[in-house]
């Protein structure tokens, strides 16, 4: 009979419920700025061979701010462009930074990169562990766990995060509604071998009740997508080999010799997301916060990049230096992007699922003249990417607030932007080696501000958030204004600076 104990004191100032891609980011870095956090992780067996296999390029350079995208990057193959439907191919090799691409790689290995960073910051993972209740007060959080056993305990924490999917625990216990619809059902996938591989790297075709998706993990191993409109079966239901390659021939007119399939899944495609993604001292992120359809590849690239926007903040918080409003912000800006990624991917299925062939003419003939137009070639590309992803900016904001800080060069050590940010803190980026500036971030906010200079010409200086984005920026070059204008955005953005010593000068 399972035995339930109680324990009173922290587990840790945070929980994070799942260890999959978004929790291992957040739990990553929240340990490397010091906090303590545990993941709580139903499942006890590895690898986990799941449905997302595309990093974006917007992802990669958040884990290039983290120093682990090279690690990432050599267990899979960069694809330059990206199949949408048809004979439709969005380019990729147009979009600005170290990532012109999408890297195709197993889950697995994104997990993996993740969970060694977490470990190594300090983080703790409980595997066999589920949550089944959930209580808060104005202090912190309860949360009831039976381990694998079916013991039960009791874990308190300043804050917990639900990363546990789309069937989230947490957000059934929070008792919020998760709106939305079903769009496709009995989508299968298959991780395969293949005689006769494709001659292109990313190989999408349609017929309206046909459709196939076959991508190389670069290891041998191929995934497959394939939607049988003929056969609407439920999730329940075993895949079988056979209809998968009927599908593929019926789609792309060859089944490419499939065989020895390692894996395979059947499920149905959403489009929900959650009213709010924090409920007090409970917050969601990823799946567990919205899903929509695979279509582009961005399911698991929007949940790590929620924990980017998430982690920096919540350290603050438990800091105590975080500006009012800073943990509230994270909605603010994240669900928009939910709600748009949601849109997009699901415009993009749509286009795809087109069962008129009268109708598929026209889709491939707009979508081919779109994509030949630079401008929209691009504008497409970074949406897809998550590039050209911004934050809305108060009134009268520098143009760059909000936006996707380049990777630019830094004089001196480390020399590129994104090394710089592998610290956690802000980076105030500035255009002259101007030692009042120096003295600002580096004596008033010494561990929340690392102060650059630019390596190049330029008379911006910005302030980098620690999850890569742009806070504030000035032209400003008279020193004194541009100096107290500094001096109020480091305030604003991270929070009251720190008492300076009796002896030392202020200004």
């Amino acid at each position: 009979m399972a035995t339930r104990q109680s324990e009173n004191a922290p587990d840790g100032e945070v929980l994070i419920i799942g260890a999959g891609p978004t929790g291992l980011l957040l739990a990553g870095d929240l340990a490397a700025s010091g906090v303590t956090c545990t993941i709580l992780e139903r499942r006890t067996t590895e690898p986990n061979l799941t449905r997302a296999f595309a990093v974006h390029a917007r992802t990669l350079e958040l884990l290039d701010a983290r120093g682990i995208a090279n690690d990432l990057v050599r267990t899979g193959r960069p694809v330059s462009a990206l199949a949408l439907f048809g004979s439709v191919v969005l380019d990729l090799s147009c979009l600005p930074g170290r990532f012109p691409y999408v890297l195709v790689t197993p889950q697995y290995e994104t997990e993996r990169v993740l969970r060694e960073r977490a470990l190594a910051a300090g983080a703790r993972i409980l595997p066999g562990t589920e949550l089944v209740g959930l209580s808060q007060d104005e202090d912190g959080v309860e949360a009831r766990v039976r381990e694998a056993g079916g013991a039960e305990r009791t874990l308190r924490a300043a804050y917990l995060v639900g990363a546990d999917g789309v069937r989230s625990t947490v957000r059934r216990l929070l008792g919020l509604p998760f709106p939305g619809r079903s769009v496709v059902r009995s989508v299968m996938l298959a991780d395969v071998r293949l005689s006769e591989p494709p001659r292109d790297v990313v190989t999408v075709g349609a017929t309206g009740d046909a459709l196939a998706f076959v991508a190389p993990f670069g290891d041998g191993w191929y995934r497959v997508i394939a939607w049988n409109r003929r056969h609407q079966a439920a999730d329940t239901e075993p895949v079988h080999l056979d209809e998968i390659r009927l599908v593929t021939r019926r789609a792309l007119g060859t089944d490419l010799g499939m065989h020895d399939a390692r894996w395979t899944s059947r499920f149905h495609s959403d489009e929900r997301q959650v009213p709010a993604y924090r409920t007090g001292r409970v917050l969601l992120a990823g799946d567990a916060a919205h899903v929509h359809s695979p279509a582009g590849g961005q399911g698991m690239n929007v949940g790590l990049q929620d924990s980017a926007n998430l982690g920096w903040k919540l350290a603050a918080e438990l800091a105590g230096w975080a500006p009012p409003g800073l943990l509230d912000s994270y909605h603010d800006e994240r669900y928009p992007v939910g709600r748009a990624v949601l849109r997009g991917s699901g415009a993009l299925l749509r286009a795809g699922m087109l069962e008129p062939r009268a109708l598929r003419l026209v889709r491939g003939l707009v979508a081919r003249a779109a994509v030949r137009v630079p401008p929209v070639r691009r504008r497409v590309a970074g949406a897809v990417s998550g590039i050209d992803l911004s934050y809305p900016a108060p009134p009268g904001a520098h143009r760059l607030a909000g936006r996707r800080a380049p990777d630019v060069r830094l004089a001196g050590r480390p020399g590129r932007l994104y090394e710089a940010l592998r610290e956690g803190r802000f980076v105030l980026v500035v255009a002259a080696n101007d030692p009042a500036v120096t003295y600002l971030a580096t004596k008033r906010w010494p561990d929340r501000v690392r102060c650059a200079l630019a390596g190049g010409a330029t008379r911006t200086t910005a302030l980098v958030r620690p999850d890569g984005y742009i806070a504030w920026a000035t032209d400003e070059t008279a020193p004194d204004v541009r100096a107290a204008a500094i001096r109020e955005a480091l305030t604003r953005w991270c929070g009251v600076p720190a008492a300076l010593p009796s002896h030392e000068p202020r200004g």
